[in-house]
């Protein structure tokens, strides 16, 4: 059977620069499900983006499907023939069916019976009468949330096609896809390239492009971006500030990426290096410069997507263009500080937080009392400072600045509270009240900005889940998954002393009726303390080790936080196993025969040797525990339950617990409820895998 490598090219207008990798790899995905779902063979797929392309190829694949042998079963014998042995209208009609004559058919003896059976072998069908199908079937299940429509026909894609090519070595497989009929025509680039190229293997795709100044390799093409923008950042004598969203997004607008810099006034750097830095990352794609300490040039780096004879040209281009961008921000710096956040506070009355819980004012009064509650329970020197920092943290989404760039919301009001002499810890929690941003960010520096970032979160937690709108599947419009996520990481990381039912009690508290309270704290939670599982998970901690912990559902993260720790190094115990089973044990025997765990165990019932050796032993960790347990040391508290495992073990192995005498089983169950006690003082390792 032949084996050869195939190319699949869709030649497009521009696609979306910011869903192109996203394209590219789903493209690559579904060929590679259809092709294992259709049994076509093949060693690995490719894939291939530019912003006028997708392409995938694949190496080393069959020419045909594999053969199958297909089995179809028939009426069973008894139904197949009658009394004179002749075939009957059901045996007759399943033969007509498969092509045969019934006394072709095969027979199956199985122990229920025998039946008729048909067997073929069926060839497989070559790639060419396959592929295209195929290809448009993988066109079509890529995540395109609008498709366009173009020229005359109903023909939709995420954007207009102009070629599209299939090349199984050098011969061109033929078919229709998206309307687009398969040729040997590619395009180069738009500028550099003269005219449409025409390939004649799927092996010098790469090669051919290249001669014609595209970079067909996302992965080849963005490491270039990487390295030249680096490359000129360090001849301007700078760092380049590249974060990994941009880095992508520009590698999807060039196709022969070529890095230059520029330069700006630098009067401008007297504004915010946020808002800056914003405008040129953002708006522009520009990657700006810091110097060693961190402080904003007057220089940038640009990717353009010509290699231009003159390159001053394009330089000035861009310095146009960036102009207008960062005097608007100057001007609006300026015009925003003619007015302090405080007095901004009245603003905030016309702009609704959400219909049913009211304005952005009440919620910042809100946030403010809560803070303030929290910081009190944080022991800081002064919570009115929190309850200040609370109260003027949603003002600057009123400033022009955050209205025509709402990335930069929090910083600005911490720039905005500097210059209106607010305490340098209301001004920080301006801009950390929103942290963590997004996951693995940075977390508050200073209690007072965590006691407002706590009291945003659970505010719009329990207000959200106060009117009934809590998140459904994958929609989560409040993003109350990613506030719980924050409640847990700004608790756990700092290792806060704070329950969450006394937070979402307080924040409740200053809902007055605007909410529905029956029920609603147990549901906040519930809710917060179930996203332990997916943030240990990003860890590698497996699922039944937090949920060993959550059986006994502690509500102060820090407190959940560590007995997953203890529950981790519990595992890697030699007697964990063991232990866990025996665990499991004791608890199947006490769901079956429940018993008061305060029942007092009587000593003198005790008959036989291995379990006075238990309840000795259990009283001796039980000493040793005592204090652990008040410190909240649970590791420690496990290590020394887990000397428990012999004396454990020899009490299943020689003692009988469903004893006749009605009082010494009692008296068995009261032992074996009182040694499950002492592990969920930690953990429920029952349920350890």
């Amino acid at each position: 059977m032949r084996i050869d490598n195939l190319l699949v090219e869709v030649g497009t207008e521009e696609l979306p620069p910011k869903s192109l990798s996203k394209l590219a790899t789903a493209f690559k995905e579904n060929i590679e499900r259809l092709l294992i779902e259709n049994d076509i063979k093949f060693k690995q797929v490719f894939w291939y983006a530019s912003p006028r392309r997708l392409a995938v190829r694949v190496e080393e694949l069959a020419e045909f499907q594999a053969d199958k042998t297909v089995e179809k079963r028939g009426p069973a014998i008894k139904a197949a023939f009658d009394s004179e042995g002749k075939p009957t209208k059901a045996a007759l009609g399943w033969a007509k069916s498969n092509g045969i004559e019934v006394s072709e058919a095969e027979s199956l003896k199985t122990d229920k019976g025998e039946w008729l059976l048909f067997k073929a072998e069926v060839k497989g069908k070559s790639i060419q009468s396959l592929l295209a199908t195929l290809v448009e079937k993988a066109l079509k299940a890529l995540p395109i949330p609008k498709a366009m429509r173009w020229g005359s026909t109903d023909t939709q894609f995420i954007r207009p096609i102009h070629t599209f090519t299939m090349l199984y070595g050098s011969e061109l497989v033929e078919g229709k896809v998206l309307g687009i009929t398969s040729s040997r025509t590619i395009k180069g680039h738009r500028f550099h390239s003269e005219g449409d190229i025409s390939i004649d293997s799927a092996d010098n795709y790469i090669s051919l492009l290249e001669e014609n100044y595209v970079m067909a390799d996302f992965t080849q093409r963005k490491n270039k971006v990487l390295k030249a923008v680096e490359a000129v950042a360090q001849k301007e004598n700078g760092i380049a500030d590249i974060n990994e969203d941009l880095l992508d997004e520009v590698t999807s607008l060039v196709e022969w990426p070529v890095a230059l810099s520029a330069n700006f006034e630098e009067s401008f750097l007297d504004v915010p290096k946020e808002a800056l830095i914003y405008t040129m990352k953002d708006d522009q794609k520009y990657f700006p410069l810091l110097d060693s300490e961190g402080k904003l040039k007057s220089t940038f780096v640009f990717v353009t997507n010509i290699e231009s004879k003159d390159p001053n040209v394009i330089i000035s281009g861009n310095e146009k263009v960036i102009r207008p961008r960062l005097a608007d921000a100057e001007f609006f710096f300026n015009t925003d500080k003619k007015t302090s956040l405080e007095s901004r506070l009245e603003s905030l009355k016309t702009i609704i937080f959400q219909k049913q819980l009211g304005t952005l004012y009440e919620k910042s009064q809100r946030i403010a009392q809560l803070a303030e509650t929290i910081a009190t329970k944080l022991s800081v020197e002064d919570p009115k400072i929190a309850f200040r920092a609370g109260l003027l943290s949603k003002t600057d989404l009123m400033t022009n600045m955050v209205m025509e760039f709402p990335d930069v919301q929090g910083v600005m009001g911490m720039h905005y509270a500097r210059l209106d002499g607010e305490p340098e810890l209301v001004s920080l929690a301006q801009n950390e009240q929103y942290m963590p941003r997004y996951s693995g960010d940075t977390l508050p520096t200073s209690q007072v900005s965590m006691s407002v970032a706590l009291a945003d979160k659970v505010d719009t937690l329990v207000g959200i889940f106060g009117i009934g709108q809590t998140p459904k599947g994958d929609k989560d419009p409040f993003a109350l998954r990613r506030a719980a996520i924050g409640v847990l990481r700004i608790i756990v990381e700092n290792n806060l002393p704070l329950d969450l039912v006394e937070l979402v009690k307080a924040s409740i508290f200053t809902f007055d009726e605007k909410i529905k309270s029956d029920g609603l704290c147990n549901d906040v939670v519930d809710f917060v303390l179930a996203r332990f599982k997916a943030w240990y998970a990003e860890q590698g901690v497996t699922s039944d080790v937090v949920q060993s912990v959550a059986v006994n559902r502690p509500t102060r993260p820090a407190d959940f936080a560590a007995r997953v720790e203890a529950v981790k190094a519990f595992n890697t115990l030699e007697s964990a196993e063991a232990l866990a089973a025996a665990n499991k044990r004791v608890a199947n025997i006490l769901a079956k025969n429940p018993i008061d765990i305060k029942t007092p165990l009587d000593k003198t019932l005790l008959t036989e040797a291995a379990e006075v050796a238990l309840v000795n032993s259990l009283e001796d960790v039980e000493a040793k525990i005592k204090p652990l347990l008040a410190v909240s040391n649970y590791q420690s508290t496990l290590t020394h339950l887990a000397e428990l495992r012999l004396p454990i073990d020899a009490f299943f192995d020689n003692v009988m617990v469903m004893s006749e005498d009605e009082a010494i089983k009692s008296n068995r169950l009261s032992l074996l409820a009182r040694l499950r006690g002492l592990f969920l003082s930690c953990a429920d390792i029952s349920v350890l895998n």
